[in-house]
């Protein structure tokens, strides 16, 4: 395919380059060793116009299609941290696509838009203390009681949990009838009856905050629910597509990066008489790595490619078998190709790449959630297979 990037995207792109350079990247530092960036984050970045420019003017956005997502996207692991990009994409392709897609007018005006302002947190509710990838399995419920839901339950591993003004909630509303009895609520966070368990401590992506939460009696309106009772699991099926997409797209970016920034350290680095960028071992590695990189981010494009023209074109209200399948491959092609660059590219480095505050070791480390987030690698490969009819 051509390049499917306008001048109005490269603008947009150099906006959110020099935002993640020159605000947030001095920061990073501190904000890995305090576990959470602060909220201004979001203002600044729904004042510059980086989380609404994929969504429709009517909605608070600025009307573009979703290769404003993907440069967004691509510039993000600049910042030099990942916790930060996974907080603002779970704020502008996570928590908050499907109440673009659903919301009636109250709820995209009371929820949508001043998340896209960066005025109210958004969060994703789905995974449990028993229940992650089998989003099935979930035992979160609602029940309907006069005008309200009342919920128990309890989520768990939830990006931006700690301080998010409302969730974007998947329930039951009847556990007797599996899929067909899971809802999406959108719930604010200042409900009686919700709290936050812990903060969770991770392995990477410091700079965001993880959170366990809890649901205690905790009523809500019946018309905070999200599109049709009992869609839920379908609704929550086609916005994992987004999620799984851009985490793709900004993997491909980020594993160019740490290549780029080896080969760099390689041209500087001397060992047993010239700089190990020349020695043949590690060339042809990288080489390898490069051509991987390559395949991957093509393959990324192309999805994105079938997912912009099916929903921004044609506007189509589900995806097609053929994009789901085309998406969960980049999802799971990508991980495998980004986890070797980033191994080969720590390896490179020697010592230093194992030590704590050195770039890599951050972008190794934070660039493993890939292969587990939005859908294990193994979830994926039984998502191609199903729809390709094994």
């Amino acid at each position: 395919m051509g390049n499917p990037f306008t001048e109005d995207h490269e603008m947009f792109r150099k906006t959110v380059r020099t935002f993640c350079e020159k605000e947030l990247q001095p920061n990073i530092d501190q904000w890995e060793k305090d576990e959470i960036f602060p909220g201004w984050v979001f203002k600044r970045a729904g004042e510059l116009g980086i989380l609404g420019a994929h969504y429709r003017e009517e909605h608070g956005g600025a009307g573009g299609d979703y290769w404003f997502s993907v440069a967004k996207g691509e510039e993000l692991p600049r910042i030099g941290g990942g916790g930060v990009g996974m907080g603002l994409l779970v704020q502008s392709d996570m928590a908050t696509p499907c109440i673009s897609d659903l919301g009636t007018k109250e709820q995209i005006d009371e929820f949508l838009k001043p998340a896209l302002r960066g005025d109210r947190i958004a969060a994703l509710g789905v995974s449990e203390p028993n229940a992650g990838s089998d989003v099935a399995g979930i035992q979160t419920t609602a029940k309907k009681v006069g005008g309200d839901y009342v919920i128990n339950g309890a989520k768990t591993y939830i990006t931006n949990g700690t301080r998010a003004g409302f969730v974007t909630l998947l329930v039951k509303t009847d556990p007797s009838a599996g899929y067909g009895g899971i809802s999406i609520i959108l719930f604010p966070t200042d409900t009686k009856g919700f709290g936050v368990s812990k903060k969770l401590k991770k392995i990477g992506n410091h700079s965001s905050d993880t959170a366990e939460l809890f649901f205690e009696d905790a009523k809500v309106p019946t018309r905070n629910l999200l599109g049709e009772e009992g869609k839920g699991f379908y609704y929550l099926m086609q916005n994992f597509q987004t999620e799984r997409l851009i985490a793709a797209v900004s993997a491909c970016a980020g594993s160019r990066l740490a290549l780029d920034q080896a080969v760099a350290y390689g041209r500087d680095r001397t060992a047993f008489g010239k700089p190990i960028i020349k020695r043949e071992v590690w060339q042809h590695r990288l080489v390898d790595r490069y051509t991987e990189l390559e395949a991957a981010k093509a393959l990324a494009y192309a999805a994105v490619d079938d997912y912009n023209r099916e929903k921004y074109v044609e506007k189509s209200p589900m995806l097609s078998f053929d994009t789901v399948r085309k998406i969960s491959m980049a999802k799971l092609f990508v991980g495998d190709v980004a986890d070797r660059v980033m191994d080969d590219c720590l390896q490179f480095h020697g010592g230093m790449g194992y030590i704590d505050e050195t770039p890599i070791s951050r972008a190794w480390r934070d660039q493993r959630l890939l292969r587990i987030g939005g859908g294990t690698s193994e979830v994926m490969r039984y998502l191609i297979a199903k729809t390709m009819g094994f």
